[in-house]
């Protein structure tokens, strides 16, 4: 079957999917988005988040063929995203293209500088800029492994959205359903809350 669906604010297209495909297999297989990871396979882990229609769902626990016609917002897209969301508009999103080619520039997959060189800023005239709340997981430290950054990165962000001061425990409900196995949780607790000053003007 073919399914039509929104993708960072693009229209896109998967043919030939069967009808027990995830939205996560498609994203990741079909249309070359592999920002959502692929751990569990029972949305347990949290890793393969995205918004569908604005809420955060496990990509693998969503049938391809739920997404017709709706709105789907990956990490790829958060950057963008962002910055429609602070400027009110409507725009046309990130391209499908743009979206498979996204690093955070100045912090490459394999960094070759060593400790004593400074990573180049997140407004570095290199690449794309970042949401707001990947910086702050940048500047607190809150990435180790990333297997789990890209799930909690969408999930964080939906809750800023819709809450600009949480609480510890807003951050907490809110992420109850990422779990990771490297930070302790207390480093990216501490990167939601700077994106929430930040937000707010603070520093």
């Amino acid at each position: 079957m073919r399914v039509s669906f929104t993708v960072n604010g693009r229209r896109q297209q998967a043919d030939d999917v069967w009808e027990g495909e995830s939205l996560l297999y498609v994203l990741r297989e079909r249309m070359g988005l592999p920002g959502s990871k692929n751990a569990c396979e029972q949305g347990e882990c949290g890793s393969c988040t995205v918004r569908l229609d604005g809420v955060p769902v496990c990509a693998c626990l969503v049938a391809a063929g739920q997404a017709e016609g709706r709105d789907v917002v990956t990490v790829e897209g958060l950057a963008d995203h962002a910055r429609q969301r602070s400027a009110g508009a409507d725009a046309p999103g990130t391209p499908l293209d743009e979206a498979r080619r996204w690093t955070a520039h100045g912090h490459p997959a394999h960094p070759t500088h060593d400790a004593a060189t400074p990573a180049a800023p997140a407004h570095d005239a290199a690449g794309p800029e970042l949401a707001p709340v990947q910086q702050a997981f940048i500047d607190a430290g809150a990435v180790q492994c990333g297997f789990c950054t890209p799930g909690l990165l969408v999930a964080a962000d939906e809750l800023l959205e819709r809450n600009a001061d949480p609480s510890d425990a807003d951050i907490r409900e809110a992420l109850s359903g990422n779990l990771c196995r490297c930070t302790g949780y207390e480093k990216i607790l501490d990167a939601v809350r700077l994106a929430a000053v930040r937000q707010q003007g603070g520093t």
